[in-house]
């Protein structure tokens, strides 16, 4: 079977599952059985905040044993047997591909295939046959290819976590001269929020709050908690506005499509004064990932 995995550093994605992309290591068995992985004779409990930044996910073993995870995840969702032979299709950004591809498809291979474990108390035996690597964002035309019909020239803009991507499509193919990979994720907003609450109100709001907040969910914080999240908000959309425009696309005369943890957020403050030429925002965290799983099946069934 084919499962589409999405490596954020804010969280995983299947095409069916999410969860955050922490992990906590445990020597003994922890307090909860909800996401708990046993491997080679540890304990992790996965789904616990965030992964911390580093340079490649290659780095240490956390983003293999979030893999697994997801796979046991998906696995549950679909009801298949936890036996089984699997084909992994993950992405990388497209500034990077080239550099990381052969490093990261050996890594999601493991050293010991296939890889047994327990999840959340059931064995599991996976045997990962082969791993596609996809550019990020660019699977969305896989997914949705009624967004770029009859448009010579799209901008693609992949909001995740940690990163901004930005891509620009001629006749639906990426411009590789085009692309940029900027360290403006949602993490930025997330932190500059929560760091103004603190200095101005004296509070230290959470992560999840500072998300809930944002998002347009009912949370309880103070007013003027919330008041100053929803500015960061408008003030972090602005900044993107920036950032893209220094890199040298013009978002009202080129047509732009939003995807990613972000783009919710961001077409909740863009403002009609933005003027933007036209604005498709896909807010479905699964997008990457289901993108990513319908490629390599077309590359499967050639």
């Amino acid at each position: 079977m084919i499962i589409g995995i999405d490596h954020g550093y804010s969280a995983m994605k299947t095409k069916h599952c999410c969860f955050p992309s922490g992990v906590t290591a445990y020597e003994h068995e922890p307090y909860t059985n909800r996401g708990v992985l046993q491997y080679e004779g540890s304990y992790y409990v996965c789904g616990t905040g965030r992964q911390p930044l580093i340079r490649t996910k290659t780095e240490n073993q956390n983003y293999y044993l979030l893999t697994l995870a997801a796979i046991a995840q998906e696995i549950r969702f679909r009801g298949a047997p936890a036996k089984a032979d699997v084909v992994l299709a993950a992405g990388l950004p497209l500034t990077t591909f080239g550099r990381e591809k052969k490093n990261f498809r050996e890594y999601l291979l493991g050293k010991k295939n296939p890889a047994v474990f327990r999840y959340e108390g059931v064995s599991y035996e996976i045997r990962i046959s082969d791993v596609k690597l996809f550019p990020q964002g660019y699977s969305v035309m896989s997914v949705h290819p009624e967004v770029f019909a009859g448009e010579p020239s799209v901008l693609l803009v992949d909001i995740g976590g940690w990163t901004l991507d930005l891509m620009r499509l001629d006749n639906g193919v990426p411009n590789a001269a085009t692309c940029r990979s900027l360290e403006l994720g949602v993490i930025r907003c997330q932190e500059e929020a929560m760091e103004i609450v603190r200095r101005d109100t004296g509070l230290s709001v959470t992560e999840a709050q500072v998300e809930q907040v944002l998002n347009g969910k009912r949370c309880s914080v103070s007013e003027e908690a919330g008041r100053i999240i929803r500015q960061a908000g408008s003030a972090y959309t602005q900044r993107i506005l920036s950032a893209v425009m220094e890199s040298g696309f013009d978002l009202q005369a080129v047509p732009s499509v939003f995807v990613g943890g972000g783009a919710g957020l961001f077409k909740r403050y863009v403002t009609p004064q933005d003027r933007l030429c036209r604005l498709v925002t896909l807010p479905d965290v699964n997008l990457n990932a289901a993108g990513f799983e319908r490629l390599a099946g077309q590359m499967m069934k050639r």
